[in-house]
């Protein structure tokens, strides 16, 4: 399978945002295609409410509990976070 790269100045967003979901659904972080849809990854209610919670701790921004359902790939949810004013510096959030 070839993965789509991510634009450059939103490749540490991806990145982010595609370690955390490799964890909550046990995947190598390299086998998310941020194209593809979570669900197809096996993405349920709970991955979803653990990524808000992390996208507020760690970003510092509040979202709502439907983000993963309302953008629900990483390039989706790297757009958003991206419009909605989120920029990781290349080693990540600082904390």
């Amino acid at each position: 399978m070839t993965l789509s790269a991510p634009p450059k100045a939103a490749a540490p967003l991806y990145r982010w945002l595609t370690d955390r979901l490799a964890v909550y659904m046990d995947r190598a972080p390299e086998s998310i295609d941020p194209t593809v849809p979570l669900a197809a990854y096996g993405m349920d209610s709970v991955c979803a409410l653990s990524l808000c919670g992390d996208v507020e701790d760690e970003l510092g921004i509040a979202v709502e509990p439907t983000l993963a359902w309302d953008h629900p790939t990483v390039a989706a949810l790297a757009g958003h976070l991206t419009a909605r004013g989120v920029r990781l510096p290349d080693s990540g959030p600082q904390r």
